[in-house]
C-alpha cells in the first residue's frame, strides 16, 4: 500500500499510509458535495485502476473551502473484494491553492 498525497510526504505500508489518513482527515469536516470525475478506468484480471478529478466542497481547519484534485487509485481484487493499494493525488496546475491550507512537503 502506498499513498502519495496531495499536502504530505509519500508514506508505504498500511501503518504509515492509516495514519496519515487520520490526520488529514482530522482536518476536514462539513462535507457538503464530493464528485469524483472519472477520467479514464481499467480492469485486467485482479488489478483496476481509476484516473479523474475529485471536487470537493468542505471545511478544512474550520473554513468552508472548494478545491479539485486530480487523484488516480490502484486496485487489487482480495478474497472477491476490491481494494485501494495506491493513490497519488494532486491540484492541477491551473487549481489555486487552499486557503487554509496544510503544511508538509512531497519528499520523505
Amino acid at each position: 500500500m502506498s499513498l502519495f498525497g496531495a499536502w504530505l510526504p509519500i508514506r508505504t505500508g498500511w501503518a504509515d499510509v492509516s495514519a496519515a489518513f487520520k490526520r488529514v482527515a482530522a482536518q476536514f469536516s462539513d462535507s457538503r458535495e464530493y464528485r469524483f470525475e472519472v477520467i479514464a478506468a481499467g480492469a485486467s484480471g485482479d488489478l483496476a485502476y481509476t484516473i479523474g478529478f475529485e471536487h470537493n466542497t468542505v471545511s478544512l481547519n474550520g473554513t468552508p473551502t472548494t478545491y479539485t484534485l486530480r487523484a488516480t487509485h490502484v486496485y487489487r481484487r482480495e478474497n472477491g473484494e476490491w481494494k485501494i493499494v495506491h493513490r497519488h493525488a494532486d491540484r492541477p496546475p491551473d487549481e489555486p491553492a487552499p486557503e487554509a491550507g496544510f503544511t508538509g512537503t512531497h519528499s520523505r
